[in-house]
């Protein structure tokens, strides 16, 4: 049986010259041969061996007419948030769509109407922005407040804004990205109150369920007391196998008129699925993979820890947001005094992409998002390269400069 260990994950993939937007759009735009990617929340990982196999087996076919979609693919979710988060639900409280994104659009769209106030807890994940004003709904931010180094939510501010708004809908990043929040049952349940309160309904994107750390753990919004009334839950296999490209999610709810909403918009619009290889690869991922997976969280937490223990070393004005879950590190870099493009200008310089903190909000300026999903050889080299320009040596030289 093959071991998922260190010198698994270490061995990395070459992606390059594979038309990856993670390496081969960087390029195109930086035209830096050496620029070392830590953006695009993709991982540099191969996929896990059942996938590639299942994936194989579809290839072998030889032709990949339309496919359908059964109850294997429904129940193949099911088994596997019972098994990894202890949530029950049923394939009939399921319905596919292409991916997460698509997923938020669909539920906006569906569960709204056109100007209806839409509250997102920001800074947030950009489409988040995007799924409320391309629709034609107002949008409403909440901003998150920092306590020593962790995220939490205003939940007083929350309650105004939703009353004096007239929310309609709030949509939650659990867990948080960028901030890599796990919330807890508590904050999940008041977020739920709020929005049984104010008869808003509650949109949960939970893509990133998998990637928690002990001792945080992750509570899904469908295990809430009372969460029939007003919930959707949208997931995929797709972040967490790394298999986005495939395009394939789900969207989740106990409660029947939500589903028919949902199922009535998304056929409306002409949204498919049903792409026989992503259908196969998340049989497969639900199944066949929890092996992977496990190894993949111990080496994640370790990276994890290798950027957290550097940046207390060696980057005095640096405060890097303590991550319960995600692959992505939230640095606040506020305290170097310089300007945001100036910050990034310098980065890449250094041959260091990293994702501007402005794409998750205006309240991410000053800030930057590292993703440390890639081998530790990787991760060292962005550090190193990244001291040119953080660490308390480069600062002192600026200064006396």
């Amino acid at each position: 049986m093959q071991e998922f260990d260190r010198a698994y994950f270490d061995a990395g993939v070459e992606r390059r010259g594979t038309e990856c937007v993670k390496w081969d759009s960087m390029a195109a735009e930086t035209g830096d041969p050496e620029m070392i990617p830590m953006w695009v929340a993709d991982m540099d990982f191969p996929s896990a061996p059942g996938i590639q196999a299942a994936i194989e087996r579809v290839a072998a076919q030889g032709t990949w007419g339309y496919t359908r979609n059964g109850g294997e693919d429904s129940e193949s979710l099911c088994s596997f948030w019972e098994r990894r988060h202890g949530v029950r639900f049923a394939p009939e409280n399921v319905l596919l769509s292409p991916c997460v994104v698509s997923g938020m659009r669909i539920a906006v769209q569906a569960l709204t109407d056109p100007g209806d106030a839409v509250l997102i807890h920001t800074p947030v994940y950009g489409p988040f922005f995007d799924s409320v004003r391309l629709s034609g709904r107002r949008l409403v931010e909440n901003p998150l407040v920092e306590e020593e180094q962790r995220w939490k939510i205003d939940f007083a501010g929350m309650e105004a804004a939703m009353k004096r708004e007239q929310v309609k809908a709030v949509m939650l990043c659990s867990p948080h990205n960028p901030c890599g929040r796990a919330w807890t049952s508590d904050e999940l349940q008041s977020i739920l109150d709020l929005c049984r309160k104010y008869h808003a309904l509650l949109i949960s994107d939970e893509i990133h369920a998998d990637f928690v750390y002990p001792p945080a753990v992750h509570t899904s919004i469908l295990s809430l007391a009372g969460e029939e009334d007003a919930v959707v839950m949208l997931c995929a296999a797709s972040k967490t196998f790394n298999i986005a490209g495939l395009q394939q999610s789900s969207m989740v709810s106990r409660n029947p008129a939500i589903l028919e909403r949902l199922k009535k918009h998304r056929d409306v619009t002409g949204i498919t699925y049903g792409n026989p290889f992503a259908l196969a690869a998340t049989r497969a991922a639900y199944r066949d993979c929890d092996a992977w997976l496990d190894g993949l969280i111990r080496y994640l937490a370790d990276n994890r820890e290798l950027v957290m223990t550097h940046a207390a070393e060696k980057w005095p004005g640096v405060r890097v947001t303590k991550m319960e879950a995600t692959y992505l590190m939230w640095l606040d870099c506020r305290a170097l005094g310089m300007p945001q493009e100036k910050l990034l200008e310098a980065l890449r310089s250094a041959h260091v992409y990293v994702t501007d903190g402005r794409f998750f909000g205006t309240i991410g300026d000053g800030f930057i998002r590292l993703n440390i999903g890639c081998p530790r050889a990787q991760v060292e080299a962005a550090l190193h390269q990244m001291d040119l320009v953080l660490s308390k040596d480069q600062k002192q030289s600026m200064e006396e400069n």
